[in-house]
């Protein structure tokens, strides 16, 4: 790699306006948010800022009470915050890529791990996939985003889109699964065989099968999470009771 003088350093990596949309990405992996009003974003997302914004968790009555609910039982969901003022923020998560959608009426789901952040004209919505509690080490839970606005999502490295056909159903991994159209709802598959095959633990053989007419967006790695319920929480029973 070339060895640049600090000048040239700082040219090179300072911010660069190309846009006037709100959401702008300075890198794949880093997207600035110019804020003039109120935007969401996941919480601890931001690695800087500047101007008058303020900061705020996601309140419990903002979130629902149905969404609440959801929450309380499964121990899952990420955590949003609230950009209001006049700014610009940076946010980022773990170096993930970022990839931005505008939606104009359509919805979405999207792993809610993978939700970075959303305009205020984008409504969301936690869902829970059916009698899943115990079956994956994560991706319990995603959520609908529904609206007309621009969405940023994350995957590691480049994600793929798969087209679901009535007679071409597309099986996924629940750890490398992204995204999906509104239109579509996995059901939740077991293959013994694929865990006796690859000999790996029993969580391995849980499959989401998309059938229909849509996508499904796929990452090139298998994302593992923490469920409240390995490391003593709650989860469990009433989790794989409750439908989306």
């Amino acid at each position: 790699m070339a060895i640049r003088n600090l000048s040239e350093f700082v040219e090179q990596s300072r911010q660069k306006d190309v846009s006037a949309e709100v959401f702008e990405l300075e890198s794949s992996h880093l997207l600035e948010v110019k804020l003039n009003g109120r935007v969401w974003a996941k919480s601890g997302s931001m690695v800087a800022y500047r101007g008058g914004v303020k900061f705020t968790r996601q309140g419990m009555l903002e979130q629902g009470l149905g969404n609440l609910l959801k929450k309380a039982v499964s121990g899952e969901g990420t955590q949003m915050m609230k950009m209001e003022g006049n700014g610009r923020v940076y946010i980022a998560d773990a170096g993930k890529k970022i990839t931005l959608l505008r939606l104009g009426g359509e919805a979405i789901f999207v792993n809610g791990n993978d939700v970075l952040a959303y305009e205020d004209g984008i409504q969301a919505d936690i869902k829970m996939m059916r009698k899943v509690s115990g079956m994956v080490s994560g991706g319990l839970f995603n959520m609908r985003l529904a609206g007309s606005g621009v969405v940023a999502i994350t995957s590691h490295y480049e994600p793929l889109t798969l087209a679901v056909t009535p007679d071409q159903p597309v099986f996924t991994d629940p750890n490398a699964t992204v995204a999906w159209s509104g239109n579509l709802s996995p059901d939740i598959v077991t293959d013994i065989s694929l865990g006796t095959l690859f000999g790996r633990g029993s969580g391995e053989t849980v499959q989401l099968k998309f059938a229909g007419q849509g996508w499904v967006v796929v990452q090139p790695y298998e994302e593992i999470y923490f469920q409240s319920g390995q490391n003593g929480g709650g989860g469990g029973g009433l989790l794989g009771a409750l439908t989306s």
